[in-house]
């Protein structure tokens, strides 16, 4: 029964492990959304995490899986598994009903929501919000359960092995050789016009236009080689989920902080 147990813990492990965007993207759009923030909601974030934790603590879910006998139960909360061809009022349906297909990404988001309206000192719940934000808006979150959210479709980056997943969590992120402080700086100086418009969006109008982009990454011959011609497809896609998830995170904090 214990051997039992061990595995299933090792192959989520294993699953989660590939299943969020790297470090430098979370506080790249962690520190995106604290730029925004009034001066009183900044105050009680560093009140609770330090001058600028909220930064530093937005990869915390995902380095929390070195305790799997503690946190085993938040490794499926890092995805939603959307099926193809999904329609707008589908999304829509599934994000109003977030635990009709199990408690993941949806559920989670909304849940870490409604911890903080309750208690606002609940660290652990905003180090959870925070991180699954971005993982929000990261396509390969919203993939197919069949392949586990492409960490099954096999990819060569510049000559390396991975998949369509890891591909989207870091390399294409890497790439831009940026830190994150330099990649935050360059995305608000990139798309800060479109800022008030990421701002209104509502989360299922994300999940429509994350949605898009995922099945458009499906849809991208996989026999294509040339690695140059993949960044010039969805660099844009990239920054624009990217820097949406600052946006929309900012929003969500303000609102309670």
């Amino acid at each position: 029964m214990k051997k039992h147990i061990l595995i299933i813990l090792s192959f989520l492990l294993l699953t989660i492990t590939a299943n969020a965007y790297g470090p430098i993207a979370h506080r790249a759009i962690t520190l995106i959304a604290y730029e925004e923030l009034s001066s009183k909601a900044k105050k009680n974030l560093d009140a609770l995490l330090g001058k600028q934790g909220i930064v530093y603590a937005s990869t915390w879910a995902d380095e929390i899986r070195s305790e799997p006998d503690k946190y085993a139960y938040s490794y499926p909360w890092h995805y939603q598994n959307l099926a193809t061809n999904m329609t707008e009022n589908d999304l829509k349906t599934l994000w109003n009903n977030p635990r009709s297909e199990g408690d993941h990404l949806f559920y989670a988001c909304q849940e870490m929501v409604k911890r903080l309206k309750n208690d606002r000192k609940d660290i652990e719940a905003l180090k959870f919000l925070v991180h699954f934000t971005g993982d929000l808006h990261q396509p390969m979150h919203l993939g197919r359960k069949e392949d586990l959210g492409g960490n099954q479709v096999p990819y060569t980056w510049f000559g390396e092995k991975t998949n369509i997943h890891s591909l989207w969590d870091s390399y294409l992120v890497e790439n831009k050789k940026m830190s994150y402080t330099e990649l935050a700086a360059y995305l608000t100086s990139k798309l800060s016009s479109k800022r008030e418009m990421y701002y209104q969006m509502t989360i299922p109008q994300v999940l429509v236009k994350s949605y898009s982009i995922t099945n458009r990454i499906y849809e991208y011959s996989r026999t294509d080689t040339n690695n140059y011609r993949y960044v010039y497809q969805f660099n844009e896609d990239l920054d624009e989920m990217l820097y949406c998830a600052g946006v929309q995170l900012a929003k969500v904090l303000e609102e309670i902080y």
